[in-house]
Formats: C-alpha cells, sequence, structure tokens
C-alpha cells in the first residue's frame, strides 16, 4: 500500500513537498488506525513528525486530512479509508488504493503534520469558556434539573482538535475576526447553561459583523466533526438570540 505524507520542515525545507512510503500491513493486523500506520512508519523514518497522545479519541491531538477528510487519526481505521467507509459524521471516504495524509488546512504548518493552533485556541479563549456566575454559591452545588443538563448534550463533549474550524471557509477568510465552529459551539455551550447569568454580556462580545454572521453555512463543520456534532445547529441558536437581543 502506497502512503503519501506531507513533509515540511521550516529549517531545511524551502517548499513543502509530498513524501510516498511504501508499507505493508503487518502480519496478523489487517486492520490498523491510521494512527498505527504512523508509528510504523516513524520507525522507519524518524523525522516523520506528528502531534498523538491518548490513541482513543479524546484528546483531540492528532487531527489531520486523511484523504481529504478532517478526522482524528487514532479513530480512522485503514480498512474505511480504503473501501470508502464512513466518518462518525456520516460524511464518506472515496475508495483508493492509497492514504494521503495531509495537515488540517488553513493554519500555519509548524512541521510536517503538526499546525499552529494558536489562533484557533485564541478565539476559544475570547469567547470566555467559564460560568459565569457571581451570585453566592450554594452550600452544596449549583443544582440542575435533568431537562436543563440535557440542553448541554451535543456541545460539551468537543475536544477542541480544530478538525471543524479547519474545513471553515469562513475561517481561512477571517480567522482573527470570526470566531469559527468549535469556539461558537463553546460559546452556545454555556448560553445554553442554567446555572450561567451572564447571557447579555455574551451577546454584547458576539454582537458584530463578523464573530457570529459570517457563518455561510457551507455545512463542512458537520461533515468533518470527529465527535459526530452539529457546530451549525449551535450557531444557528446564537443567531437566533442575537437577532431576539437586536
Amino acid at each position: 500500500m502506497k502512503v503519501t505524507i506531507y513533509r515540511y520542515d521550516p529549517d531545511t525545507d524551502e517548499t513543502p513537498y509530498l513524501q510516498d512510503y511504501d508499507f505493508e500491513l503487518p502480519v496478523g493486523r489487517q486492520d490498523l488506525m491510521v494512527l498505527d500506520v504512523l508509528e510504523l512508519l516513524k520507525e522507519q523514518d524518524p523525522t516523520l513528525t506528528y502531534r498523538r497522545s491518548c490513541r482513543e479519541g479524546v484528546c483531540g491531538s492528532d487531527g489531520m486530512n486523511i484523504n481529504g477528510a478532517n478526522t482524528l487519526a487514532c479513530i480512522t481505521r485503514v480498512s474505511d479509508v480504503l473501501r470508502g467507509g464512513e466518518l462518525r459524521s456520516g460524511h464518506r471516504f472515496r475508495r483508493s488504493a492509497s492514504i494521503t495524509i495531509r495537515p488540517l488546512p488553513g493554519m500555519p504548518v509548524i512541521r510536517d503534520l503538526v499546525v499552529d493552533m494558536d489562533q484557533f485556541m485564541a478565539q476559544y479563549k475570547a469567547i470566555r469558556p467559564w460560568l459565569i456566575n457571581d451570585e453566592p454559591p450554594p452550600a452544596q452545588e449549583r443544582a440542575q434539573s435533568p431537562d436543563e443538563r440535557a440542553r448541554l448534550d451535543g456541545l460539551y463533549e468537543c475536544i477542541l482538535c480544530g478538525c471543524c474550524t479547519s474545513a471553515c471557509p469562513s475561517w481561512w477568510w477571517n480567522p482573527e475576526r470570526y470566531v469559527g465552529p468549535a469556539g461558537l459551539l463553546w460559546s452556545y455551550r454555556f448560553l445554553a447553561d442554567s446555572r450561567d447569568i451572564g447571557t447579555s454580556e455574551r451577546l454584547s462580545e458576539l454582537d458584530d459583523p463578523f464573530s457570529v454572521f459570517r457563518c455561510r453555512a457551507v455545512l463542512n463543520c458537520v461533515a468533518y466533526c470527529p465527535k459526530g456534532l452539529n457546530p451549525r445547529n449551535a450557531i444557528s441558536r446564537i443567531e437566533g438570540l442575537l437577532v431576539k437581543e437586536a
């Protein structure tokens, strides 16, 4: 099997390039994850650089573009990539005899498959991802009813891997001003939280032509979320709150 990987070392390379590797699946391990393939290739070529940590689709470290789809290498089976299998979002790979791995698009490349996520994290921090509540705390906890807690389902599961935001054309055009799908998903997670009392404050910080309303509903964020979340739905709800507030 041929594996093609984007390579770029700013210390030695003038321009990025694609490098081909011949990879043979180990005997008895016919359905590896793409991250396993990278691990085995790194044994052959120690200069190959990528991020990884938990290997369980929880930390979001190994987000990358695999055969044109943004996803996590640790939960993406080689068989699905080659045979046209589905991502968790329902998006399907195109059948192929080879695998091509590139860094997440729309973000500066540090080296090989590692991208600079500073701007992405700056937008996440800007939405203040914590509860705003200066009321005196109760003796035990700020309780929620089951219905109130259920409103957070499909929001809190975001792992900040960047797969959705790096697939968003509006983010490519305005990364400093458009918050992006992941940041807005997290913003609505706190807007929807019954324990948060900073709704007006949060909305006022998003009330401009770029932060939210630059979304064009391309839905790449939905297609490439490895957790199967729907950032566009959260964005729509924020737009509705901003219109109502106005």
